[in-house]
């Protein structure tokens, strides 16, 4: 894996050696995604300049160094990502001729741009990938991303200069560069946890959509330009919903499985040691099984154990790991570890995020790189299989509220909101720094406050996304935040999904998948130099995921029906069948206790006030709320903290 950054000039271009240090230094601010090697391309006349890091995982010779010129000359690439049908694209590239001079799959994602164009070159590759190509012939920049949104990559316009990289700190780097907040994106991220594409922290800058390109010339007008898509994940669950598979569930079974060996055989293809990340889940164990089954040696395993029982799922890990016959590792944490990482979050994410497990996936991360650079991991199968347990929740929700009118639910959704803020005002302890607890009974006015929200919703998409807000609005505690937030980045698509298991699916497809698993395993891993390969999101095992009739995907026991009855093929039910646990720590208690005094620095009302970007009332209510159980705001809390480190720490060093 590796990192990229560049820029064009829209108007007057710096010095030919400035160009090029420039360039360098936003390059070098991605050091950690690519250690192995370095390079830059410059065009002083055109004002363009592209920078590339690399992790050298396949040709590890300079062979496949960037950027990499086509064979002509013509295209200029620069590329962060793997294409796993490279051998067979390559084998039509040779049969037409194309003068190859290395093995990577660079060369071939660049000829297959010089040979068949950007666009016929993206519908037929098929990875994990984020690139920027010149073209020097017609003057045109193109940026594209994968369809998933595995990697990331951000772009925008500063002061005439269009902008580009795999992370902001690479984009802060240039002397153009206008740090601006966009408060209704803060506004949507305090409501959500995640900063929701195409919108960054920043104003000026955004990030590309996922199977999306965008095209700029240098005569372009700032955001004269959109994003085209080549690939379309809600025309495929529509297609799915509407066209489901027709075959048996043993055919289905036996397609699934087939396609994910074809899946996981690609993404082992590497130059250097791989591994696997192996929770104990479904998903993780399948991938190991699989992998173990490709493999003529024993595959290195990795797991993170915590000493609380309730998060520590490490001990079924290692029954697994074990059955399998892997070489594995685990690392049971400490909360100190955990709280250690708080302090590198900003620099690690780059930009408020605020998935609590977060934590963890740095961490097991960064225990993985002490042997590989390459892991598989199991990201994908909840929201491709019904595997979150909220889905049978919201389902039996939905099955009974929506014959009720909207306006009566809104009624009682307002009605159990002043029930629930009456209460607090009414019992809410004196003191709460003497760590008063309020009692159970009391209690209640908090609980009826957090499912006032599910009343409100008007589809299951809305009923799914009220399980990540609980009814918060952002522009209640925000200054600036004017907008009332949109719940989905492609409406229409998601009202054309009648059925409400496949509408709740695509929601956490296409906004919690995209912005929040993505970008957490992406940020996590490549901050310690290691690439992560996510078999479970091959384009072919979506596609047909998606054509699976309800009964294929859920029974009365749960979701993932049909990955549950693959890895009985291969693991003895007895060790992965229990109920479904988050990758997550014990947060919630601990902003009760050792991260107190770091929270409550931060979310002072003193503090507050200086800031000017939250209403101190709303924060500190919450937080009081929180302290003394009346309730559980753990998610909102943590947004806001992760919001004032990285705040902090971008004002007090720049970076």
């Amino acid at each position: 894996m590796c990192g990229i950054a560049g820029f064009l000039y829209n108007g007057i271009t710096p010095e030919k050696s400035s160009l090029g240090q420039i360039a360098e230094s936003m390059t070098n601010r991605l050091v950690h995604r690519g250690p192995d090697a370095s390079g830059v391309w410059t065009d002083v006349e055109r004002g363009v300049a592209l920078g590339h890091r690399r992790l050298s995982i396949i040709d590890l010779s300079q062979a496949g160094a960037q950027p990499m010129a086509s064979a002509s000359g013509r295209y200029l690439l620069t590329y962060n990502g793997e294409i796993y049908n490279f051998p067979s694209l390559r084998r039509e590239l040779e049969a037409d001729d194309y003068p190859f001079a290395g093995h990577s799959d660079t060369e071939v994602l660049v000829a297959a741009i010089e040979n068949w164009g950007v666009d016929k070159a993206l519908k037929r590759i098929n990875g994990m990938f984020a690139f920027a190509v010149w073209d020097r012939k017609e003057c045109v920049l193109t940026l594209a991303r994968d369809r998933v949104g595995k990697k990331p990559l951000y772009y925008g316009w500063c002061n005439g200069v269009f902008l580009f990289a795999s992370e902001l700190k690479a984009i802060r780097f240039h002397p153009e560069f206008d740090d601006a907040l966009d408060y209704d994106a803060l506004g949507r991220y305090i409501q959500y946890g995640w900063l929701a594409q195409p919108a960054s922290i920043y104003r000026h800058i955004r990030k590309l959509p996922p199977a999306s390109f965008i095209q700029i010339r240098k005569s372009n007008n700032p955001w004269s330009v959109t994003p085209q898509k080549y690939w379309a994940a809600g025309n495929i669950a529509i297609s799915g919903v509407h066209t489901p598979y027709g075959g048996s569930y043993e055919q289905a079974l036996n397609t699934v499985e087939g396609l994910l060996r074809e899946s996981v055989d690609e993404r082992m293809v590497a130059d250097v040691d791989l591994g696997a990340l192996l929770s104990g889940g479904i998903d993780s164990s399948l991938i190991v099984s699989l992998m173990q089954l490709n493999s003529d040696r024993p595959v290195r395993t990795y797991s993170i154990g915590f000493w609380e029982p309730k998060y520590n799922e490490a001990e079924y890990a290692a029954q697994i790991a074990n059955h399998v016959g892997t070489r594995h590792r685990e690392l049971y944490v400490t909360p100190e570890q955990c709280l250690s990482v708080v302090e590198q979050i900003p620099r690690i994410y780059d930009e408020p995020f605020a998935d609590i497990s977060q934590i963890p996936t740095y961490l097991v991360s960064k225990l993985a790189r002490e042997e590989v650079k390459v892991v598989l991991s199991g990201d994908g199968g909840d929201e491709l299989f019904a595997g979150y347990t909220r889905y049978f929740e919201c389902l039996k929700r939905w099955q009974w509220m929506h014959h009720m009118p909207s306006g009566v639910r809104a009624a009682l959704g307002s009605i159990f909101t002043n029930i629930g803020q009456s209460s607090w005002d009414l019992f809410k302890p004196h003191n709460i720094e003497s760590d008063a607890k309020i009692s159970k009974w009391r209690r209640q006015g908090g609980k009826l406050q957090r499912h006032a929200c599910y009343w409100n919703a008007n589809s299951p998409q809305e009923l799914i996304a009220n399980t990540f807000t609980h009814g918060i609005d952002g522009r209640l505690f925000v200054r600036g935040n004017r907008h009332p937030q949109a719940l989905f980045s492609d409406q229409q698509q998601c009202a054309e999904i009648s059925d409400p298991l496949h509408a709740m699916m695509y929601y956490d497809f296409s906004e919690y998948l995209t912005d929040d698993i993505m970008v957490k395993v992406d940020r996590a891993s490549m901050a310690v130099g290691l690439e992560v390969r996510s078999p479970l999101l091959d384009q072919r095992l979506i596609e047909f995921a998606w054509s699976l009739p309800n009964d294929f995907l859920m029974d009365e026991h749960g979701g993932k029906r049909i990955l549950k009855d693959i890895l009985k093929r291969h693991i003895p039910q007895a060790l992965f069948d229990r109920p479904k646990r988050g990758f997550s720590v014990p947060i919630a208690d601990w902003l009760r206790g050792p991260l107190r005094t770091w929270a409550e620095d931060l979310l002072s009302r003193t503090t507050l006030v200086q800031q000017g970007i939250f209403y101190p009332d709303a924060v500190r209510q919450v937080w009081e709320q929180h302290l003394c159980r009346w309730r559980n705001h753990t998610n909102l809390l943590w947004a806001i903290l992760m919001f004032q480190t990285w705040w902090f720490k971008s004002k007090n060093d720049g970076d």
